[in-house]
Formats: C-alpha cells, sequence, structure tokens
C-alpha cells in the first residue's frame, strides 16, 4: 500500500473527540480464551455501494500517533487491493483548527474529526442516513450512534441525523504501575474515591510520582483527571446535556464544582508533576511507561501499547465513586471519523467505515493494537483476548459502564473552541494559583454561552 504521510509528528496521541455513549449492547469480555464463534460478515446489502474494482485512492487526514488507523487501512488494503490511500497526519489540535478550512478547500474522503457541530452547521459534513440505511448501521444499538447524530442545522447533538461514524469505542478510566503499587500496599484498585486519596497520600509519602499527567500546550490534559471526579460527584447526563447543547444546560454545578476542588486539592498536595503544564502527552506516556509515576488518567486506546511496554505491569481501573458500591461513569465514545460533504470518494469511503466495524480481521486489529471495543451489530463476535492483560481489563471495565449507564462525552467537545480556549488556560491558571474552582467553572460557561449563541 502507498502511504504518503504529510506531517509524521512523535506519537502525541490526544483522544478525543470522547463522549457519547458506550454500546449498551457491548458484551463483556470473556475468560479471555474465548474465540470468534463466527465471521462478522463485512458484506453490504446488495444495494450499499462498494469500492468497485477499478484502482481509487482514498484521501485521509488522520491523528498522528495513533497505529490502530494504519493498521486499519493496510489491513483494507491487503483485502481491496485496489484501493491504495493518501494519508496527511496531524496532532488533534492542529486538526481542530484547520478542520473548517480543510473540509471547505480540499475535502478528504475520511477525515478524524473534531467537535462537529459547527462542522454540521457550516455543511461541510456528509449527511450519513442513506449510508447508514443501505449497509444497516440503523439495526446497530442505538446508543453506538449517539454521540455522531445532530438536529437539523448542528443545533444540538444526540438526536437528528448520522455525520460521522467510529472506527471503535474509546473509553478513559485510571492506569496503574503494579510494582509502585506493592511498594504502597495496594493489593487492589480502590473502590471509593477515598481510597483513590489514601493511595495518592501513600505515594507521596513514599517519595512516588501519585499521578503521570500532561498539561502543556493547546490541549489540558488536566481536563481527564477533572471529569473522572465529576463523574465520581455527580450524574453523567447533566454533563452529556451540556455537551450536546441542550437548551439551559450548564457546567456550573455544585457536585462539578465539589469535583473541581477536589482537583484543586489535588494539586495542592503535590500529586501532580511540578512541571505538569510543560509536559505534553507524549512526554507523559514516556515517563509512565519508565516507572516516573503511580496513576496515570488516560483512555483505552493505550492498553495495546502498555500490554508490549509494561507487559504484566499496568493495570486499570474505573474511577471510583465517592460512596461505595455507586455506579461507574466514564468518557467513551467512538473515534470518530467523518467523510467531507464534497468528497470525491465517498461510497468508497463509507464502505470502509463498514468494513471496520464488521470485518472479522478489522474487529481484530480494533481489540488488539486500538484496545477498544468495535463497533458494529450486536451479535458479532469479539475477537479473542488475552487473560490478564490491559486490554482483558478495559475491555471490562466497557462493559460496567455499558451495565451502569454511565458513558459520558468528553467535556472538550461541547464546542469547536472550547477545548483550547477555555478548559485548557484555566486548567493551566489552576495549576499556576491563578484561577480558583468558582472561577473555573463561570469562566468555562461564559466562554461556552458566547460559543453556542455565536456558532
Amino acid at each position: 500500500m502507498s502511504h504518503r504521510v504529510n506531517s509524521r509528528r512523535s506519537r502525541v496521541a490526544m483522544v478525543v473527540i470522547l463522549g457519547g455513549s458506550l454500546a449498551a449492547a457491548c458484551a463483556a469480555p470473556g475468560s479471555g480464551n474465548a474465540q470468534p464463534t463466527a465471521a462478522a460478515s463485512s458484506a453490504p446489502a446488495s444495494s450499499a455501494p462498494t469500492c468497485g474494482t477499478e484502482p481509487i485512492t482514498l484521501k485521509g487526514y488522520f491523528e498522528t500517533g495513533f497505529p490502530i488507523a494504519k493498521a486499519l487501512t493496510d489491513e483494507f488494503t491487503k483485502q481491496h487491493p485496489n484501493v491504495t490511500w493518501d494519508i496527511r497526519e496531524d496532532q488533534f489540535a492542529v486538526i481542530t483548527q484547520n478542520a473548517p478550512r480543510v473540509l471547505a478547500d480540499d475535502p478528504p474522503d475520511l477525515m478524524r474529526l473534531p467537535q462537529v457541530s459547527e462542522l454540521v452547521k457550516n455543511n461541510l459534513l456528509k449527511n450519513l442516513d442513506d449510508y447508514a440505511k443501505q449497509f444497516g448501521w440503523d439495526k446497530w444499538p442505538a446508543s453506538q450512534l449517539e454521540q455522531m447524530r445532530l438536529a437539523p442545522g448542528g443545533a444540538v447533538r444526540g438526536e437528528g441525523s448520522l455525520y460521522a461514524m467510529g472506527l471503535n469505542f474509546s473509553m478513559t478510566g485510571v492506569f496503574y504501575n503494579k510494582k509502585l503499587a506493592e511498594q504502597i500496599g495496594m493489593t487492589t484498585p480502590p473502590e471509593t474515591l477515598a481510597d483513590l486519596d489514601a493511595a495518592l497520600a501513600k505515594a507521596k509519602e513514599a517519595g512516588l510520582a501519585p499521578i503521570a499527567q500532561f498539561n502543556g500546550g493547546a490541549t489540558g490534559g488536566l481536563a481527564f483527571p477533572l471529569q473522572n471526579l465529576m463523574a465520581s460527584y455527580g450524574p453523567s447526563a447533566p454533563i452529556n446535556e451540556w455537551i450536546y447543547q441542550k437548551p439551559g444546560a450548564t457546567i456550573d454545578t455544585p457536585s462539578n464544582l465539589q469535583a473541581t476542588q477536589h482537583l484543586e486539592k489535588w494539586i495542592k498536595a503535590g500529586y501532580f508533576w511540578k512541571d505538569v503544564n510543560a509536559v505534553d502527552y507524549a512526554t507523559m506516556m514516556s515517563r509512565f511507561m519508565k516507572g516516573d509515576g503511580l496513576f496515570m488518567f488516560d483512555g483505552d486506546w493505550e492498553s495495546g501499547n502498555l500490554d508490549k511496554q509494561m507487559a504484566g505491569n499496568a493495570g486499570f481501573f474505573l474511577m471510583p465513586p465517592v460512596q461505595a458500591g455507586g455506579k461507574r461513569a466514564a468518557m467513551s465514545a467512538p473515534l470518530t471519523f467523518g467523510i467531507g460533504a464534497n468528497a470525491k470518494n465517498a461510497d468508497c469511503a463509507a464502505f470502509y467505515l463498514d468494513w471496520v466495524a464488521t470485518d472479522t480481521k478489522a474487529r481484530t486489529i480494533g481489540v488488539q493494537i486500538g484496545g477498544s471495543h468495535p463497533m458494529g451489530p450486536a451479535d458479532a463476535p469479539m475477537p479473542p483476548v488475552a487473560a490478564g492483560t490491559v486490554t482483558e481489563s478495559t475491555l471490562g471495565a466497557g462493559a460496567q459502564i455499558a451495565k451502569d449507564n454511565g458513558s459520558m462525552d468528553f467535556i472538550a467537545n461541547a464546542t469547536g473552541a472550547i477545548y483550547a480556549k477555555s478548559w485548557t488556560p484555566n486548567l493551566q491558571k489552576l495549576v499556576g494559583g491563578e484561577q480558583t474552582p468558582e472561577g473555573l467553572l463561570k469562566s468555562v460557561q461564559s466562554d461556552y454561552q458566547t460559543q453556542v449563541q455565536g456558532g
């Protein structure tokens, strides 16, 4: 396969158009030895489009640092040798800035998407409703596609027409270093927020870095632990309503204030690296894998990587609730891709998206390399997962989130500008002592209202 990558950078895997609802029908992983019971059908309905047999080049604009994307395109070309790829890669923050211009001036056939509301409002994304009918996506669990639906005009997300698809479902939680956990006597994951606080304090007392996290550049990584704390203190539904731009929704709630105050306590206690505001994603991953940090708030897209780089030494758990036995919640949603409204090869791009979710080999890549649950029909087979791996833990956690109906979109996706222009600077100021929890939420809510009204 011919790849032309215009901007290859270091592995800066900033995820995250996380959001929407984890498929309620996601099957829990088995013992780790289960084999697929049947081949998932990759053949579309007779009326659905295909890539044909003539030579075709699909133009892609992908996020740098995600091996799943290249693994899938390589496999697709093996199965469909008439299709080659012309791929440009950029960091997520760059894609967020470039998306409107790229989709308007030189629309790719497939594009990793930032927040989609403004793109739909400006008629830059192709409506996928016809493809959903032709390929049978409308028969999948409805919650799989919720985050990628928009009402007419793109005013409200979570309902209406389909404008994107996902390569898989991603989910965030807490990774931990098992050897460091043993040093503080932590033999099982924390069951409550108080248990987590106790473990953090013990790590600090033992001279360990309690939390490995990034918060530098244009993408504030402290949004990860903050939203996990929001999940501990309050329900996920109001947060989704805010992200989906439901009328009257606000992020400035009593439970979210408690969460932000708790984050500030962690900052003041010295649980984050002193240079956290200068640390980017790639540096965070490198330092964590070298043992610099007990816990790390991150997503299951790193499961396969950690299974290789920290074999047997990395664990994963969902953010614990305030009260023992409480329901769990997490950021979880598709790794979102769309088709440009004026894309040259839209039919072939749609065929590829269907193949990703229904082909047995593609689903295996999604699990073993992507570390996440594949999309697709509720009865589609799951690939085998090795027992005792991080991937097994993250898939099991995903099943728990589905059971508890605790899926949230990412708070950075409420508007196209809210992450870079509001969450990130406010979180960086919170670290620097230049912002308060109360001021942070009020500032973000004010920016949100301005951006929604202006969008």
